[in-house]
């Protein structure tokens, strides 16, 4: 297992080094207008660091993706499990969620700025792209409790509660988690271009102050500060949570070969 996971990091660490060697590579060709070189972002990043306009853009997109992540999960799990355990309520929910999906996210940031503006677009936004994938996921997940085990509670009469506790959430992680880890990072993506767009703060009115200044660099510095939040996310929240997912499944990938 230790040497496994020694490995994952070397490979891992090898392909960033690759990436930031095309990088340098892509600025040495196309110059600093086009891809600024690592060296110009690093300076870019610790200017927006030391006046204190990263900080305050960071909390910004970060409020606004957790909220708006935190309606559409809402949402989703809640309308998937109950589609899940009623056709009547599947047949209804499911043309609703395959439309929210079919429309584009621009869109979405277009008439959210129309009906809300400022702080509550960006959220609508985010919440609408990202409930519909949690619905789907919740929904695949009560339907694929085993059916043996679903007729022994109601044999031996178990409160609905008591199934809905211990066989069907556990059950469901597995298959709703994917889809958190997913939307979790959409949510920023989404955030981002929202802010964008809308002006409401954040990092996206970082990017619209830079792309209206041309400096690429900047630009550069703001992307490397979303990248580094999610792969942050990814280490310190979603990984452990992921081992603990496998662990209590019993997978192969959470022992040793």
């Amino acid at each position: 297992m230790r040497n496994r996971n020694g490995n994952a990091w070397l490979w891992g660490l090898v392909s960033i080094g690759l990436l930031l060697g095309l990088w340098e590579w892509g600025h040495r060709a196309w110059g600093p207008l086009v891809l600024p070189g690592i060296g110009d972002t690093a300076g870019a990043l610790w200017r927006m660091i030391r006046d204190g306009t990263a900080g305050p853009a960071l909390i910004g997109t970060a409020g606004h993706a957790a909220a708006g992540w935190a309606c559409g999960v809402l949402a989703g799990l809640a309308a998937g499990t109950l589609a899940g355990l009623r056709e009547a309520v599947r047949g209804a929910f499911e043309p609703v969620a395959i439309i929210l999906l079919g429309v584009p996210a621009i869109a979405w940031v277009v008439l959210a700025i129309l009906w809300f503006g400022g702080f509550w677009a960006v959220v609508f936004t985010v919440a609408v792209a990202t409930g519909p994938l949690v619905f789907a996921a919740a929904i695949h997940g009560v339907q694929s409790v085993d059916g043996g085990l679903l007729r022994m509670a109601r044999v031996y009469r178990v409160p609905f509660a008591a199934r809905l506790l211990h066989m069907y959430v556990p059950h469901m992680l597995s298959h709703v988690f994917p889809a958190l880890a997913t939307t979790l990072a959409m949510s920023w993506k989404v955030a981002v271009m929202a802010e964008l767009l809308s002006g409401a703060g954040g990092i996206g009115d970082g990017l619209a102050t830079a792309r209206a200044h041309v400096d690429t660099a900047a630009m550069m510095a703001w992307i490397v500060v979303v990248v580094a939040v999610l792969i942050a996310v990814d280490l310190v929240l979603l990984a452990p949570l992921q081992r603990r997912l496998w662990v209590w499944r019993d997978d192969a990938r959470s022992s040793g070969p």
